[in-house]
């Protein structure tokens, strides 16, 4: 009979993102869409599903922030915590590859790469070895170093686990599919250590999972990216977001682990652009259609409208921040741009 373990990986929640905490404008925030998705991807850890999770980085929006959203962002983390499941932390680009230090985080079962490093987790059906390192800029050209610094090869276990917040090569992204190619911010898959299982990372906001490199060579272990929990910018607006569940089943024996990787949907907002002639004369008519366009949408959305042209005077005193809110459901997000700045 196989034994099992099972680990939730989640990455780039950006807590902090739109979420002001003295804001001087009443409006729809999106910060607390991020939060709610966070703690949806850690339901199953909380119902004791998971034996551990790992965050592969950007748990933050930028690198500074009040102490306030720091314990508000590590509150579900050390909930999981204080429930027996040990959580592993990668700090990534957002939060300049550090974590603040503050009392809060310091849980026996809360662990931070804040080094090169490696964790050993010793479960009743099985020992994981988790290494890794904070975000590198040049990880391309440094790769092979950090991850020798992590003495990986020292640790036993069943299960070998590399934990980054990086851009892996065949990585892809936006609307056009950007691929990401060798350089000194890319890791070249044939760089990857045989000894690993599988390779968890963040930084790359689209769900996907690597197996090839780009010469269509097989991985040394497969790249998991769970993807951002949320939709941060319009060039993420047809992408699904979710969270990862992976299971590793350890035949008694020699034989390696199996893995089951299992991409978790979380809902995430619709994204919408509107086109509007700026140059129109016709003013009543133009935002009487954008009025009845904004309430035909998903009162969920967020909305980008795009002016197209040099936009009349008497146009632009009605496209104020305020009444574009007004003319759309209070539920809504909405932002203007000038087409010729994009």
């Amino acid at each position: 009979m196989a034994r099992s373990v099972r680990i939730l990986l989640v990455a780039d929640t950006h807590l902090g993102f739109d979420l002001p905490f003295k804001p001087r404008i009443q409006r729809r925030r999106r910060g607390h869409d991020f939060l709610a998705n966070f703690e949806r991807a850690l339901e199953p850890a909380m119902r004791g599903e998971i034996d551990l999770v790992v965050h592969g980085g950007d748990l933050f929006f930028r690198a500074k922030f009040p102490d306030a959203l720091v314990e508000k962002a590590m509150e579900p983390l050390l909930q999981v915590a204080e429930c027996g499941i040990p959580v592993y932390l990668v700090p990534g680009n957002h939060e300049r590859s550090k974590i603040p230090l503050q009392i809060w985080t310091v849980h026996p079962n809360l662990h931070i790469f804040r080094q090169p490093g490696t964790f050993v987790c010793r479960l009743p059906q099985a020992t994981i070895a988790l290494s890794g390192f904070p975000f590198a800029r040049r990880v391309g050209d440094e790769f092979l170093g950090l991850v020798e610094a992590t003495n990986y090869k020292d640790a036993k276990a069943d299960i070998h686990l590399l934990c980054i917040h990086q851009a892996v090569e065949g990585a892809s992204v936006g609307p056009s599919d950007y691929t990401f190619r060798r350089g000194s911010d890319v890791i070249r898959g044939c760089d990857i250590p045989h000894e690993f299982t599988a390779v968890l990372s963040g930084h790359i906001h689209r769900s996907q999972m690597l197996t090839h490199d780009l010469m269509n060579h097989p991985m040394p272990a497969p790249v998991i990216y769970p993807g951002s929990v949320e939709r941060t910018a319009f060039a993420e607006r047809f992408e699904e977001k979710h969270y990862v569940i992976l299971n590793f089943d350890l035949p008694f024996g020699n034989q390696a682990p199996r893995v089951e990787v299992a991409f978790v949907p979380l809902p995430a907002r619709p994204m919408r652009t509107l086109d509007i002639n700026g140059e129109s004369q016709d003013v009543r008519r133009l935002l009487g259609d954008l009025r009845r366009r904004l309430w035909s949408m998903d009162p969920e959305s967020i909305v980008k409208i795009r002016l197209n042209g040099k936009v009349n005077g008497d146009l632009s005193r009605h496209l104020s921040s305020s009444r574009l809110r007004d003319m759309a459901p209070e539920t809504m997000n909405i932002s203007l741009r000038f087409l010729d700045d994009e």
